[in-house]
């Protein structure tokens, strides 16, 4: 008795198998296994789909109109503000708003994704704090501070104020606040006065890591939705620890040793 594979068997798998190559693949008959394979068709379809990745991130790269006419608004928005003292929110808005006007298929849903929790909040810390400094608030804790006895625990009272102050506030016109306060007893000689304008510019530049300052808010609005309100709480954290930390090492470095 004969045993094998029939020789139509044989020759109709590896014209099964040639025909599995997509028009690139070839089969092997003569190896009686019929197991053609083809390499053409999908390694073209492989680099078809490479093709296609890598023209969108060309697009992704390629300066179209929109993105033009963004870069213009945001000279403008710059020249405005620097140049001709104009407001920068309400500047912002006409460039946004006139962007919206001209292309609104690429502005859809850009309003949704403004944090406008985090707006709002902004916004109403920034109103309270103006309003406390407007009435004399700040003024009247540093003029309290100026009529203490110790100089170096005068010194070490505006740092505090001013990195409570800042992180909710503006923190350069705190710094310009501040300064005058200090200078009765800056005159006495007790304290340095690099050393003091030095540790009020630390303590209150490191709180701007607040979530209710401008750069805390900004990270804020940028997070993830999902991941928005830890980031929140994680800068709040942060923040108000800070608010104590870096006002005591400032002070502990830069004035008790009076440099």
């Amino acid at each position: 008795m004969v045993t094998g594979t029939p020789q139509s068997t044989v020759e109709s798998t590896g014209r099964a198998g040639a025909h599995s190559g997509l028009g690139g693949g070839t089969g092997t008959p003569a190896s009686g296994s019929g197991s053609g394979r083809g390499t053409g068709g999908p390694t073209g379809g492989a680099k078809r789909a490479g093709t296609v990745i890598t023209t969108d991130q060309d697009d992704d790269h390629q300066l179209n109109p929109e993105r033009i006419l963004t870069l213009i608004g945001l000279v403008g928005l710059a020249v405005g503000a620097f140049v001709f003292d104009l407001d920068v929110g309400f500047t912002a808005l006409g460039v946004a708003v006139g962007l919206t006007l001209i292309f609104p298929k690429a502005a859809k849903g850009a309003v949704d994704k403004i944090s406008w929790g985090t707006v709002l909040l902004i916004g109403g810390i920034v109103t309270y704090v103006s309003l406390l400094e407007e009435h004399g608030t700040v003024g009247l804790l540093g003029d309290q501070v100026a009529v203490v006895g110790v100089p170096l625990l005068a010194a070490f009272l505006i740092c505090l104020i001013g990195a409570v102050v800042s992180a909710f506030a503006s923190t350069t016109g705190i710094l310009g606040a501040l300064i005058p306060l200090a200078v009765p007893f800056l005159q006495t000689g007790a304290v340095g006065a690099i050393g003091l304008v030095t540790a009020l510019a630390i303590s209150r530049s490191m709180v701007d890591c607040s979530p209710f300052s401008t750069n805390g808010a900004l990270i804020v609005a940028n997070a993830e939705e999902k991941d928005r309100e830890m980031v929140f709480r994680r800068l709040m954290q942060w923040g108000m620890s800070i608010v104590i930390v870096a006002p005591v090492v400032s002070w502990a470095v830069l004035v008790l040793p009076g440099w």
